[in-house]
């Protein structure tokens, strides 16, 4: 799919109180260790898949669904996918994903959607469905912290071509906010100083056509 628009960011919109109160209610709760791909269906991992698992991605995560984070959140997805002219057809977000990444912590290249729909028959908001837009809310002062850039790469990473690298500078701003295509290839680099928040959300609709 050939986009006019990679990406499509809104600068320090949402409310400092409602950075705080996300940041806070992350806090409250247990993280967990942050999952990729295969090590999503795994009960418990052993030494040798953390180790794995660590050569892609290194953070911790609470997942939040509550309504008052959507309400704050959605009428910007709908604006950007509305103003970057991709108009995805979506109705259904999956849970917010607090993300916390501490010094040295990091995620690789991905992407955020797959080959196959959901098969979740028991969960009608997600099956057959894909994700297609996901979104990044930054969280944290950019004074608090070094490293943690989130970068686009619009080839596959292993083109290894630099000109094709975007860091996403416009969400630097603490409140701020980037809508993008969940076919993207993306990562996070590693954090240097301090902790970088984030509130990530994936919107799904049915296959392309």
């Amino acid at each position: 799919m050939d986009l006019q628009t990679q990406y499509y960011y809104f600068k320090n919109v949402l409310p400092e109180k409602f950075c705080d109160d996300i940041i806070q209610y992350g806090k409250q709760h247990q993280e967990e260790i942050a999952l990729t791909g295969a090590f999503n269906n795994k009960k418990k991992l052993d030494k040798e898949d953390l180790k794995n698992l660590k050569k892609k991605r290194d953070s911790n995560v609470v997942w939040m669904n509550d309504t008052w984070i959507y309400k704050e959140i959605h009428p910007y997805i709908h604006e950007a996918n509305r103003k970057a002219s991709w108009n995805f057809d979506w109705d259904f977000s999956e849970s917010c994903q607090f993300t916390k990444y501490s010094v040295d912590q990091y995620y690789g290249w991905h992407c955020d959607s797959w080959g196959l729909p959901y098969n979740k028959p028991d969960s009608p908001n997600q099956h057959e469905k894909i994700r297609k837009l996901s979104v990044t809310c930054s969280l944290s002062d950019p004074s608090t912290y070094d490293g943690g850039e989130l970068e686009f790469n619009f080839n596959h990473p292993e083109h290894k071509k630099k000109d094709n690298i975007r860091k996403c500078t416009e969400i630097l701003p603490r409140g701020s906010i980037v809508v993008f295509p969940s076919f993207l290839w993306h990562r996070v680099c590693p954090v240097t100083r301090g902790s970088r928040y984030s509130l990530v959300l994936w919107n799904l609709g049915y296959p392309f056509r």
